[in-house]
């Protein structure tokens, strides 16, 4: 009887061993066709969904920590990149910002047609280049902190005025994520912020130039798109100068508010309001292909 009851115990352990293996998402890595190494997180069986972290962000701290990529999970093949310069990815500039291409080799490389998107800020960005490059490519498409903004000068001037202030909890959560940055980075607060600043310079700088002397890119045209979009903001990151343009020429679009929140406390562990993970979740779930 003892030994049986050994055996059996040993058997659920091994079964629950499984279960809890499968319950963690994977961490894998491929090369783009410049030789940058890759870093994403996979999670869940189904439809995939895309997710894009932030600028200084990571897959893990934008999606895991704060509970969207489990939920996501739940019905579907969840893929969180770190993007280049970021989390466990390659480096090549470090304090770099993302790149959409490499989204694109990701899923050749994942044999991905077709996915819902989801970025939040620098990840919205990257979402919105995207649509401009592969829009065939779409399930639907999320931007979280971000948005369309008007490029037309006589649209701009027309914006309605967004409200003012400030979640009181920003600060704080804006200090912990500096602080997490220089730690992973391995300098002080301090010397993150001359970073930063330099970066800025440099990429104000880099912008400019390319205005005078590149080609432009494939150009976004709103009217075109075909497939359902969402935005949600808080309501203190200017909801509305990112998604005016959006709800006048899109033709299929929701936008979510979050009352009180700003640009990192909509999304942030510890600070994100449970609306942001229902409505993405509702949203996707939705908008799934019928079989």
């Amino acid at each position: 009887m003892m030994r049986r009851n050994a055996f059996s115990i040993a058997l659920f352990m091994m079964i629950a061993g499984v279960s809890f293996a499968q319950d963690k998402p994977s961490h894998n890595f491929f090369k783009t066709s410049d030789g940058v190494k890759i870093h994403y997180m996979v999670k869940g069986k189904g439809v995939p969904v895309i997710l894009i972290h932030g600028y200084t962000g990571s897959a893990e701290g934008n999606w895991f920590s704060n509970g969207i990529a489990d939920a996501l999970a739940k019905n579907h093949m969840v893929i969180a990149i770190d993007c280049r310069n970021h989390g466990r990815s390659d480096k090549p500039v470090p304090n770099g910002p993302g790149r959409a291409e490499d989204v694109i080799e990701m899923m050749d490389h994942l044999k991905i047609q077709k996915a819902h998107f989801h970025g939040y800020s620098m990840g919205g960005g990257i979402v919105g280049r995207l649509m401009a490059l592969v829009p065939d490519r779409f399930i639907t498409a999320g931007f979280g902190g971000s948005g369309i903004q008007e490029t037309d000068p006589e649209w701009r001037s027309k914006l309605p005025k967004d409200k003012e202030g400030r979640d009181p909890q920003e600060d704080e959560a804006s200090g912990r994520l500096r602080a997490k940055r220089a730690s992973d980075l391995g300098i002080t607060v301090e010397e993150l912020a001359k970073q930063l600043q330099e970066r800025q310079e440099r990429q104000r700088a880099a912008l400019a130039n390319a205005a005078r002397t590149q080609p432009v890119g494939p150009q976004l045209d709103l009217t075109k798109i075909t497939f359902p979009v969402m935005a949600v903001n808080g309501e203190f990151d200017r909801p509305l100068a990112k998604t005016v343009r959006m709800h006048r020429e899109l033709r299929n679009f929701t936008n979510v508010v979050l009352p009180g929140k700003s640009h990192l406390t909509a999304i942030m562990a510890g600070y994100m309001p449970q609306e942001y993970l229902e409505t993405v979740v509702k949203f996707i779930n939705a908008n799934d292909p019928k079989k």
